[in-house]
């Protein structure tokens, strides 16, 4: 649907993948970072918000597991350097090194994601039809376009929407759409949210969250 992903109380969702996506997304983590390296800094610094292993269980915190690599630090770059307005994870990321940064998406890219389910099924059908068709007399393309039928997003630019929660993609789509959030490459983001109502933009939320 939309790009986000996030990371972060603003980062990401995400987050199915078969063996072979697992495979894939181990040869893309560790051509940007080390997972290995990444384990203890997300356990140190990251797990309490997003979980351990990047499932978070809150649902106003993305969950990063399975996240494209290149994405995860490039949102993580953002937060360091204030390109992405956060200041609780400008704090977390201020004090560290490129290759800490790298790593730490390398490692939530590793890791498998929880599989998720919608909850409102009377938002699904409104967002199925939003985001593989769009909504051609606004201007608005299909999310597939993207990020994909199955939202696992097209690597590494597009992030992976595929399961994440619905709180958090909602509020990814509203910061976008009043401007706060703008990290957005040549404002495509801020387009397509601008021209999302409050209910569609729940709507596509809601399907986002059991896609997969």
């Amino acid at each position: 649907m939309v790009r986000f992903m996030v990371v972060l109380s603003f980062l990401a969702l995400p987050f199915i993948a078969t063996g072979a996506d697992n495979d894939s997304e181990g040869e893309m983590a560790a051509s940007i970072g080390d997972p290995s390296k990444g384990g203890p800094i997300a356990a140190q610094m990251c797990a309490v918000c997003h979980g351990p292993d990047g499932n978070s269980p809150l649902a106003m915190n993305p969950i990063l597991a399975t996240q494209h690599s290149e994405y995860l630090y490039k949102q993580l770059m953002n937060f360091k350097s204030g390109a992405r307005s956060n200041a609780i994870m400008t704090g977390m990321t201020i004090s560290l090194s490129d290759d800490d940064l790298r790593n730490l998406a390398a490692y939530y890219a590793s890791q498998p994601a929880t599989e998720m389910t919608a909850k409102d099924m009377t938002l699904v059908a409104q967002g199925q039809n939003l985001y593989r068709g769009g909504i051609p007399e606004k201007g608005i393309a299909a999310c597939t376009a993207c990020h994909m039928p199955d939202g696992s997003g097209v690597h590494p630019q597009y992030p992976r929407l595929s399961g994440q929660h619905a709180e958090y993609t909602a509020t990814q789509l509203r910061a976008f759409r009043s401007g706060a959030r703008n990290n957005d490459d040549n404002q495509m983001m801020r387009m397509i949210a601008s021209r999302l109502s409050e209910k569609e933009i729940m709507a596509l939320a809601e399907y986002i969250s059991g896609l997969h």
